[in-house]
């Protein structure tokens, strides 16, 4: 089986961080309009463009730009501006849909992925779009027999793109799914005049509803169950079938998702993706993994529609099934190099020793630690509250602003 590159969704620097920190191989992101996450806040500029690739490259990532939304003709000089940037940055690829957008990026000489908005399900169309991309993104719908017939009939007829290399087949593997085909609804733009396939889904279909037979005026809730929200796709348990269908890129959803989302994830992907090289993927290992990933935002999990299965596994209720959450206690304040120690202002709540702490911040990613002694106003004490100053030993260097997590459970309805 032939190793396969794990793809982590960034949606600002402190999630970069964390997909750096953890084994991504791959980093894809938006950049202010024209991505599929263009409501999010914490999209990247113009002038982050050079530190993220610089970033990348010093750990030997590779970065791809998502400019893979519907795109009008007032969209072509921002288009074009993006992917002239993205270029002088070195930005490794252009993650597109649109026609006009692969054209440009082409002629500037840039690489381009076709993104799943194509909705790509068999071989021909992986021929015709082998003229213009290395690496595309299939059908979010295809089981993997599908998927490993597109890869051996690639292998078979020496299907190469624009590179000269054999055409890589990329998929997703983890994160939230769209009831709508790769992801095109309109469900949004109908109701709110919100386009989803402008970046900017006001999710409707993750809300409650009571269907109501208009001729008799019977109303039923389907069992309570939130039947347009799927649950949250989930490989790691059949990583193994997924590896063997072929597939070279295995893709993270998240670019919405906090820090510590990222670092989860995608730790526990690296980690399956190396025991399954290393010949030692097990159910035990799996159960570990599962528990990991059941700890960071979820919808609850399901196969998607990878093993065949026609119908989807929806939501039972709004929101997080996550077993964990963060509780917000105070900001850096300095680091203390030589000892190893990090300060920190308590601005909410308290801190004790034996909790797990969350340390967040744009150079410093997503890191969790143990407290397993601290000093609280330069005194050894248990406790630490608001108005207090806390210093803590700790294997990684702090910054000043750096956010202060608790992590506590988290009662999930059954």
């Amino acid at each position: 089986m032939q190793k396969i590159e794990l793809m982590a969704p960034a949606g600002n620097f402190e999630s970069l961080q964390a997909a750096l920190d953890n084994g991504a191989n791959s980093v894809y992101f938006g950049v202010e309009q024209l991505n599929m996450r263009a409501r999010a806040s914490i999209n990247f500029t113009l002038d982050d463009l050079q530190e993220i690739s610089d970033r990348c490259k010093a750990k030997n990532v590779r970065s791809y730009l998502t400019l893979n939304t519907i795109v009008y003709d007032h969209d072509l000089s921002i288009v074009k501006t993006l992917i002239k940037k993205a270029k002088e940055a070195d930005i490794t690829a252009v993650i597109a849909m649109d026609q006009a957008v692969i054209a440009m990026a082409r002629e500037l000489g840039m690489e381009v992925h076709i993104s799943t908005q194509i909705n790509i399900t068999n071989i021909e169309t992986v021929k015709f779009y082998a003229l213009f991309a290395d690496t595309m993104v299939l059908s979010r719908e295809l089981s993997l027999r599908q998927v490993k017939k597109i890869t051996e009939q690639i292998e078979k007829e020496q299907i190469k793109g624009p590179s000269g290399r054999l055409v890589e087949i990329e998929i997703f593997g983890h994160g939230a799914i769209c009831m709508a085909v790769s992801g095109k609804c309109y469900m949004s733009l109908h109701s709110q005049n919100s386009s989803a396939n402008r970046g900017a889904c006001k999710q409707n279909c993750r809300k409650k509803y009571t269907v109501i037979d208009q001729e008799t005026g019977f109303e039923m809730e389907l069992d309570n169950e939130y039947i347009m929200s799927p649950k949250d796709l989930c490989t790691i348990d059949f990583l193994d079938e997924v590896v063997d269908a072929g597939i070279k890129v295995l893709k993270i959803e998240g670019r919405g998702r906090a820090p510590e989302y990222v670092a989860k994830v995608i730790k526990c992907y690296r980690e399956a993706i190396d025991s399954i090289e290393a010949g030692t993927y097990s159910k035990e290992e799996v159960i570990s993994w599962m528990q990991t990933l059941e700890t960071v935002y979820n919808r609850g999990f399901w196969s998607g529609y990878y093993l065949g299965q026609k119908l989807g596994e929806w939501s039972k209720g709004s929101g997080s099934h996550a077993t964990q959450k963060k509780v917000y206690i105070g900001k850096g304040v300095h680091f203390f190099p030589k000892a190893n120690i990090g300060e920190f202002k308590i601005e909410a709540y308290d801190v004790a020793i034996g909790d797990t702490i969350l340390i967040t911040g744009k150079t410093t990613g997503a890191q969790e630690v143990k407290v397993a002694e601290m000093l609280v106003n330069n005194e050894k004490k248990e406790k630490g509250t608001k108005g207090d100053s806390v210093t803590i030993p700790l294997p990684f260097r702090i910054r000043p602003s750096d956010k202060l997590y608790k992590i506590v459970e988290n009662k999930v309805e059954a």
